[in-house]
């Protein structure tokens, strides 16, 4: 009697997502940078990259493409916000050795290009290449579940599979 007024389940949603990059797959607490070891903008995993194209890592929308491109703020079709942070300190790059291929407000598919990368310049001007992939709205996350693979292939490797909340 009670469940017909009172048991509503919540329902729930689960993503995955991809490896927006091709190489090494490291704990985010391996990532040089303090903000993102600590998980100060989210929970998430790093790749240090073999490859130089950054693709979508989920179906969803570009929310932000960073005027210098080292960066690209994503959010899926269940309404997970993702973080790409291709790199340490290549903000201060200006752009150089970045090309965006999208643009705010843009609908991508999971395994479409975002950014291309001269990884070469970035490991000459930058801290690192290595490139967190940070979910930034942890609130609408019921539970996160990482990869125990080593090796990330761009477009088809799953980083984690998400489960949202109602």
């Amino acid at each position: 009697m009670f469940k017909k007024w009172f048991g509503k389940k919540e329902k729930r949603t689960h993503e995955d997502v991809v490896a927006p990059l091709t190489g090494t797959i490291k704990p985010l607490e391996e990532v040089p940078d303090p903000v993102f070891a600590q998980k100060m903008m989210g929970d998430g995993i790093a790749i240090e990259p073999t490859g130089g194209e950054v693709v979508a890592p989920v179906d969803g929308e570009v929310v932000q493409v960073f005027p210098t491109k080292h960066a690209v703020g994503l959010r899926s079709e269940a309404g997970v916000e993702l973080l790409i942070h291709v790199g340490l300190e290549t903000v201060s790059m200006n752009g150089e050795g970045f090309t965006a291929h999208v643009k705010a407000g843009d609908r991508v598919k999971k395994g479409q290009r975002l950014l291309t990368v001269d990884f070469g310049l970035v490991q000459q001007k930058a801290k690192s290449t290595i490139t967190p992939i940070i979910v930034t709205n942890g609130d609408v996350v019921a539970s996160l579940e990482k990869t125990s693979e080593t090796t990330a292939v761009k477009g088809e490797t799953v980083l984690f599979r998400i489960e949202t909340k109602a």
